[in-house]
This record gives structure tokens, sequence and C-alpha cells, in this order.
């Protein structure tokens, strides 16, 4: 097996041509130089709403306390048109003008889900899928008091065309749930989400089975 050829220039954009735009998204042909010189193309998909020095959304890892009840995940299932079958996802949206992530989480999680939480971590902005996208995001953790009275019965503020089921899923049954729920609906889990499940079950029952690897 040849070895690799060994980089020879720092990699950067030469120019951006939009190839079709629409109201949301935006499909560009990307030229650029790679890290031994070549200059290539690439086709690249932009959002049309991204707000200055901004992530383009937020995800919501919303985490619902109550007396006497598991703590459980707030999540949500909707039909997304991409995939062209219902998805489960972590409550998420875009981040509006002169938005903050954590102003927008809240905002988001109260028209998703009806709570209204508390937010106690966010991430740094990080990427979606950047083989395909430059969309970035933020992950914003968020605990719900679900003793609040607010938080009782909540009441979803949903948009026109926005149709959105909210799912309880125990934190220490996280993926064993999200397991149970694929083998009986046609349903596709958000990477995100099935990551978390993982970690989850790592940390709840397997903490003493991770291998550390040798020096």
């Amino acid at each position: 097996m040849s070895s690799p050829p060994k980089p020879t220039t720092i990699p950067h954009i030469v120019k951006e041509e939009v190839i079709a735009s629409g109201k949301w998204l935006k499909l560009e042909k990307t030229t650029y130089v790679d890290p031994v010189g070549n200059t290539r193309t690439w086709e690249t998909t932009k959002r049309t709403t991204r707000q200055a020095n901004a992530a383009d959304g937020v995800g919501i890892i919303a985490l619902l306390k109550r007396t006497l009840h598991k703590d459980c995940v707030v999540m949500v299932k909707q039909f997304r048109p991409p995939m062209g079958c219902y998805t489960l996802e972590f409550p998420a949206g875009l981040i509006d003008e002169d938005e903050s992530a954590e102003i927008a989480a809240l905002r988001e999680l109260k028209e998703e889900t009806g709570y209204k939480g508390e937010v106690v971590g966010v991430t740094p902005v990080t990427c979606l899928d950047p083989g395909l996208s430059n969309c970035t995001t933020q992950i914003v953790m968020v605990n719900i008091n679900g003793d609040d009275l607010e938080n009782t019965n909540p009441t979803q503020q949903l948009g026109d065309g926005e149709f959105v089921e909210v799912l309880l899923l125990p934190l220490d049954e996280f993926q064993r749930e999200i397991d149970d729920l694929m083998k009986k609906e046609k349903i596709v889990v958000d990477s995100k989400v099935y990551i978390y499940g993982m970690g989850m079950s790592q940390a709840f029952f397997k903490p003493n089975e991770l291998r550390v690897l040798k020096q």
C-alpha cells in the first residue's frame, strides 16, 4: 500500500458559486485547494437563514424531573419529508436574529413540547454533516421542573404545518426504549439521539467494561 502524499499547502476555499437557491437552502459549487495543492470542486448545501456570528440552530437535551418519577428525556417524533418517514429527535430549531443559543433553546422547547425549562449547559458551535453542508448547531442542556404547575399540563405552541408528538423516555432506559420503538414502528432515529443513548447505557450499566488502551 502506497503512502498518502505529504501535505504541501494549507487547504483553502477559492470561490463559492450558487447553483440553486430556495427559501431555506441553497446549493453551491465550492472550488478549493487540497493539502497537496490540487484545485478541486465540491457540492455544498447551506442554509439561507444563518445569522452573523451564530450557529444555524440549537438542539435541546431536556431532562424532565418530577417527584416520585424517573427522570425522563423529552423527545419529539415528527414526519420528515426528506426521510419519507417519522423520525425521533431532540427538540430543535433555528436561531432567530439577535437570539442567543440559550434563548432560542427555551423558545423552541416551549413551542415544540409546551415545557418551560432552565438552561444548565451549552456546547460550543459544532458541525452536523460536514461532508454535505456547513450547517452548525449548539446543543443546549435544559432541566425541567415537572412539579411546576406550568409543566404539569404543557401545551404546545406549534406553527402552521408543524405536527410534533412529544415522547418522554426514562433516562436509565433510554437506549432500550429507542430500540423497542424502532422494532415497533417505521421510524429513523437521529444519530445524535442514538449516540446519546449509547453513552447513557455505558454510564448506567457498563462503567467497568470500558477498556483502557495499553500504552
